[in-house]
């Protein structure tokens, strides 16, 4: 019945440094977008042929989730290049590594990751395919 995700919903309580680690950080496009009834502008973090949905907790749109709160997530995201260079990334902008490299099952395949917070302290799993 289901074939793929097209998009999810991330809240947060830190608009600002919310964009700065999903842009800077992760390497993700910002977009803004037009939704909703009435229509009000919304952003998303787009990678790929997926998006990220942005709510601001206090300002969320509906429907929303029955309890939306920031730091409730837990994302693995396949890199599009090797984990090293990730590493590198992380160190470079000195975004601390919770864990990692670890070896982990993914959703097709094993898989090599590493775990970084974001500002709300959602659990983000950064990783490749294993070899």
């Amino acid at each position: 019945m289901i074939d793929h995700l097209d998009h999810l919903v991330l809240t947060t309580a830190h608009e600002a440094a919310c964009v700065r680690f999903y842009t800077e950080v992760l390497g993700m496009r910002l977009e803004s977008f037009v939704g909703g009834t009435p229509p009000v502008e919304r952003k998303a973090f787009v990678f790929g042929s997926q998006k990220i949905n942005l709510h601001v907790k206090g300002r969320e749109f509906e429907p929303k989730a029955h309890t939306p709160v920031p730091g409730a997530l837990d994302l693995c995201f396949i890199a599009a290049v090797r984990l090293d260079a990730v590493i590198a990334r992380l160190e470079a902008l000195g975004v601390p590594i919770a864990e990692g490299p670890v070896m982990r099952t993914g959703a097709t395949s094993r898989i090599r990751s590493v775990y970084v917070r974001d500002p709300d302290l959602n659990l983000i799993e950064i990783s490749e395919p294993a070899p």
